[in-house]
Protein backbone atom coordinates (compact mmCIF):
# COMPACT_ATOMS: atom_id res chain seq x y z
CA UNK A 1 0.00 0.00 0.00
CA UNK A 2 1.40 3.42 -0.89
CA UNK A 3 1.77 6.34 1.50
CA UNK A 4 -1.35 8.18 0.34
CA UNK A 5 -3.46 5.08 0.82
CA UNK A 6 -1.95 4.47 4.26
CA UNK A 7 -2.72 8.05 5.29
CA UNK A 8 -6.31 7.76 4.08
CA UNK A 9 -6.77 4.50 5.98
CA UNK A 10 -5.16 5.98 9.08
CA UNK A 11 -7.47 8.99 8.87
CA UNK A 12 -10.37 6.53 8.97
CA UNK A 13 -8.99 5.16 12.23
CA UNK A 14 -6.91 2.23 10.94
CA UNK A 15 -4.14 1.96 13.55
CA UNK A 16 -2.22 -0.63 11.51
CA UNK A 17 -1.99 1.80 8.60
CA UNK A 18 -0.69 4.50 10.93
CA UNK A 19 1.84 2.07 12.42
CA UNK A 20 3.19 1.48 8.91
CA UNK A 21 3.71 5.23 8.58
CA UNK A 22 5.45 5.31 11.95
CA UNK A 23 7.87 2.61 10.80
CA UNK A 24 8.68 4.60 7.67
CA UNK A 25 9.31 7.90 9.48
CA UNK A 26 10.42 6.97 12.99
CA UNK A 27 14.13 7.40 12.25
CA UNK A 28 13.82 10.80 10.57
CA UNK A 29 11.54 12.08 13.37
CA UNK A 30 13.84 10.75 16.10
CA UNK A 31 16.95 12.19 14.42
CA UNK A 32 15.29 15.60 14.23
CA UNK A 33 14.46 15.46 17.94
CA UNK A 34 17.93 14.20 18.86
CA UNK A 35 19.67 17.01 16.98
CA UNK A 36 17.34 19.58 18.52
CA UNK A 37 17.50 18.27 22.10
CA UNK A 38 20.87 16.46 22.25
CA UNK A 39 19.52 13.85 24.65
CA UNK A 40 18.49 10.36 23.58
CA UNK A 41 15.77 9.81 26.19
CA UNK A 42 14.23 13.25 25.73
CA UNK A 43 14.39 12.82 21.95
CA UNK A 44 12.64 9.45 22.20
CA UNK A 45 9.89 11.03 24.32
CA UNK A 46 9.52 13.94 21.90
CA UNK A 47 9.31 11.51 18.97
CA UNK A 48 6.68 9.38 20.67
CA UNK A 49 4.67 12.47 21.57
CA UNK A 50 4.95 13.71 17.99
CA UNK A 51 3.48 10.48 16.61
CA UNK A 52 0.69 10.50 19.19
CA UNK A 53 -0.09 14.10 18.28
CA UNK A 54 0.07 13.25 14.57
CA UNK A 55 -2.39 10.39 15.02
CA UNK A 56 -4.75 12.58 17.04
CA UNK A 57 -4.60 15.34 14.44
CA UNK A 58 -4.56 13.31 11.23
CA UNK A 59 -7.83 14.96 10.24
CA UNK A 60 -5.93 18.27 9.94
CA UNK A 61 -3.44 16.85 7.39
CA UNK A 62 -4.45 18.29 4.02
CA UNK A 63 -1.88 16.77 1.68
CA UNK A 64 1.59 17.77 0.62
CA UNK A 65 4.70 16.29 2.19
CA UNK A 66 3.70 13.99 5.04
CA UNK A 67 7.34 13.93 6.18
CA UNK A 68 7.39 17.73 6.47
CA UNK A 69 4.09 17.64 8.36
CA UNK A 70 5.53 15.15 10.86
CA UNK A 71 8.77 17.10 11.18
CA UNK A 72 6.82 20.26 11.93
CA UNK A 73 5.04 18.46 14.77
CA UNK A 74 8.25 17.07 16.29
CA UNK A 75 10.09 20.38 15.85
CA UNK A 76 7.29 22.18 17.71
CA UNK A 77 7.47 19.50 20.44
CA UNK A 78 11.19 20.16 20.70
CA UNK A 79 10.62 23.91 21.00
CA UNK A 80 8.18 23.19 23.85
CA UNK A 81 10.71 20.92 25.57
CA UNK A 82 13.51 23.47 25.20
CA UNK A 83 11.29 26.16 26.73
CA UNK A 84 10.42 23.78 29.58
CA UNK A 85 14.12 23.08 30.18
CA UNK A 86 14.84 26.81 30.35
CA UNK A 87 12.17 27.17 33.02
CA UNK A 88 13.42 24.12 34.95
CA UNK A 89 17.12 23.58 34.19
CA UNK A 90 18.57 20.17 35.00
CA UNK A 91 22.04 19.07 36.01
CA UNK A 92 23.73 16.40 33.92
CA UNK A 93 24.88 13.22 35.67
CA UNK A 94 27.58 12.66 33.04
CA UNK A 95 31.19 13.25 34.20
CA UNK A 96 32.58 16.62 33.11
CA UNK A 97 36.05 17.46 31.87
CA UNK A 98 38.15 20.44 33.00
CA UNK A 99 36.25 22.73 30.61
CA UNK A 100 32.90 21.71 32.10
CA UNK A 101 31.92 19.65 29.03
CA UNK A 102 30.37 16.18 29.23
CA UNK A 103 33.05 13.53 28.66
CA UNK A 104 30.82 10.87 27.16
CA UNK A 105 30.00 10.95 23.45
CA UNK A 106 26.65 9.63 22.21
CA UNK A 107 26.79 5.92 21.37
CA UNK A 108 25.60 6.57 17.80
CA UNK A 109 28.89 8.35 17.10
CA UNK A 110 30.97 5.23 17.72
CA UNK A 111 32.62 3.66 14.69
CA UNK A 112 34.47 0.52 15.64
CA UNK A 113 36.25 0.38 12.26
CA UNK A 114 38.09 3.68 12.79
CA UNK A 115 41.74 3.96 13.76
CA UNK A 116 42.24 5.46 17.24
CA UNK A 117 43.57 8.74 15.79
CA UNK A 118 40.66 8.99 13.34
CA UNK A 119 38.21 8.16 16.12
CA UNK A 120 39.68 10.86 18.36
CA UNK A 121 39.44 13.44 15.56
CA UNK A 122 35.89 12.37 14.74
CA UNK A 123 34.84 12.64 18.37
CA UNK A 124 36.47 16.06 18.63
CA UNK A 125 34.66 17.23 15.51
CA UNK A 126 31.31 15.76 16.58
CA UNK A 127 31.62 17.35 20.03
CA UNK A 128 32.44 20.70 18.43
CA UNK A 129 29.50 20.45 16.01
CA UNK A 130 27.11 19.44 18.80
CA UNK A 131 28.31 22.30 21.00
CA UNK A 132 28.00 24.80 18.16
CA UNK A 133 24.49 23.56 17.29
CA UNK A 134 23.47 23.96 20.94
CA UNK A 135 24.63 27.58 20.91
CA UNK A 136 22.36 28.45 18.00
CA UNK A 137 18.95 29.97 18.69
CA UNK A 138 16.30 27.23 18.51
CA UNK A 139 14.89 28.55 15.21
CA UNK A 140 18.32 28.56 13.56
CA UNK A 141 19.14 25.08 14.86
CA UNK A 142 15.86 23.71 13.51
CA UNK A 143 16.59 25.14 10.04
CA UNK A 144 20.12 23.69 9.94
CA UNK A 145 19.02 20.27 11.15
CA UNK A 146 16.16 20.06 8.66
CA UNK A 147 18.21 21.11 5.62
CA UNK A 148 21.83 20.20 6.35
CA UNK A 149 21.31 17.11 8.52
CA UNK A 150 17.95 15.69 7.45
CA UNK A 151 18.44 16.67 3.81
CA UNK A 152 15.07 18.33 3.20
CA UNK A 153 14.82 20.76 0.32
CA UNK A 154 13.94 24.37 1.10
CA UNK A 155 10.24 24.01 0.30
CA UNK A 156 9.80 20.94 2.48
CA UNK A 157 11.84 22.40 5.35
CA UNK A 158 9.78 25.60 5.18
CA UNK A 159 6.62 23.52 5.55
CA UNK A 160 8.17 21.67 8.50
CA UNK A 161 8.91 25.00 10.19
CA UNK A 162 5.63 26.60 9.19
CA UNK A 163 7.54 29.56 7.73
CA UNK A 164 7.95 31.04 4.24
CA UNK A 165 10.89 29.77 2.18
CA UNK A 166 12.52 33.20 2.39
CA UNK A 167 12.46 33.09 6.19
CA UNK A 168 13.96 29.60 6.13
CA UNK A 169 16.76 30.69 3.78
CA UNK A 170 17.51 33.71 5.94
CA UNK A 171 17.67 31.63 9.11
CA UNK A 172 19.76 28.99 7.38
CA UNK A 173 22.27 31.53 6.06
CA UNK A 174 22.64 33.16 9.46
CA UNK A 175 22.90 29.78 11.20
CA UNK A 176 25.59 28.59 8.78
CA UNK A 177 27.62 31.75 9.34
CA UNK A 178 27.42 31.27 13.10
CA UNK A 179 28.41 27.62 12.76
CA UNK A 180 31.33 28.54 10.51
CA UNK A 181 32.58 31.04 13.09
CA UNK A 182 32.02 28.60 15.95
CA UNK A 183 33.85 25.76 14.17
CA UNK A 184 37.01 27.75 13.38
CA UNK A 185 38.96 25.77 15.98
CA UNK A 186 38.29 22.45 14.24
CA UNK A 187 38.20 23.75 10.66
CA UNK A 188 40.92 21.37 9.46
CA UNK A 189 38.85 18.37 10.62
CA UNK A 190 35.84 19.31 8.48
CA UNK A 191 35.40 17.63 5.08
CA UNK A 192 36.31 20.09 2.31
CA UNK A 193 32.72 20.48 1.06
CA UNK A 194 31.59 21.69 4.49
CA UNK A 195 34.19 24.44 4.62
CA UNK A 196 32.14 26.30 2.01
CA UNK A 197 29.16 26.53 4.34
CA UNK A 198 27.32 29.83 4.18
CA UNK A 199 28.48 30.62 0.65
CA UNK A 200 25.37 29.51 -1.30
Amino acid sequence: MDETALILEAQKGDLNAFNHLVLVYQDVVYNQALRMLNDEDTAADASQNAFISAYNHLHSYRGGSFRAWLLRIVTNNCYDELRRQQRRPTTSLEPLDDAGEEMESPEWLADTSSLPEDEAERRELQTAITNCLERLPDEFRAAVVLVDVQGLDYAEAAVALGKPVGTLKSRLARARLRLRDCLQGVWELLPAEFRLVGND
